[in-house]
């Protein structure tokens, strides 16, 4: 059983659709204890650093979804779950993230001839080429809704970068945990591609 955490931040319901039709078992849940006896864990959402890191808090999710990852669980995070797993996001001031990747979330700047939030399809270049984006060809499109991007410390830990204004980091990999900045849910078949990779990587174990 694959846990996706509601910590209230977005449409859960279609991430878990997308999962099931990939051939997870998958439980929508807000219960520590789901997290804890899960296979692995997805974290997506929208809206800000600050107030996943919060709600995560206030519904004492924050160490179980820890644990899960230190125990080498699979973590799959979507878009705000792949930011909140940094160190640092800087969204109406500075907030902790959950620190297990090295680096900072800072907002595209303003520059003439690209609108923030960064909105739309747009291609994926892949820097890891196994586990992830197994089986995906380089370049790819993927649909996209942030205003915040990532920016490793580790550069080893970028899985792919997009250019959007900048080169930006759009996916980390490392060890267990996968992250993607992108939407798969709303990407279709590639998309259901990283989340068969995800299903297989659960499946396989690490």
């Amino acid at each position: 059983m694959i846990t996706v955490v509601d910590y209230g931040m977005g449409n859960l319901r279609s991430v878990a659709k997308a999962l099931e039709k990939v051939g997870l078992q998958v439980k929508v849940s807000s219960d520590p204890e789901d997290i804890k006896n899960a296979e692995g864990i997805v974290v997506p959402g929208v809206g800000a650093f600050g107030d996943a890191m919060h709600n995560l808090r206030r519904l004492d999710l924050l160490d179980p979804v820890l644990e899960s990852i230190k125990e080498g669980k699979p973590y799959l995070g979507i878009c705000l779950g792949l930011q909140i797993l940094f160190e640092y996001g800087y969204e109406f001031g500075e907030h902790e993230g959950l620190g297990v990747l090295r680096g900072k979330v800072i907002r595209f700047e303003n520059k003439e001839g690209f609108k923030v939030p960064h909105m739309g399809w747009n291609q994926v270049w892949i820097k890891q080429k196994e586990g992830l984006f197994s089986g995906i060809k380089n370049g790819k499109y993927f649909y996209f809704v942030h205003s915040f991007y990532a920016v490793p410390s580790d550069s080893c830990d970028t899985a792919s970068t997009t250019d959007y204004s900048v080169e930006f980091c759009s996916a980390v990999q490392k060890e267990n945990i996968w992250a993607v900045q992108f939407h798969p849910e709303k990407s279709q078949k590639a998309g259901l591609k990283i989340l068969q990779n995800f299903k297989n990587f659960v499946k396989d174990g690490i």
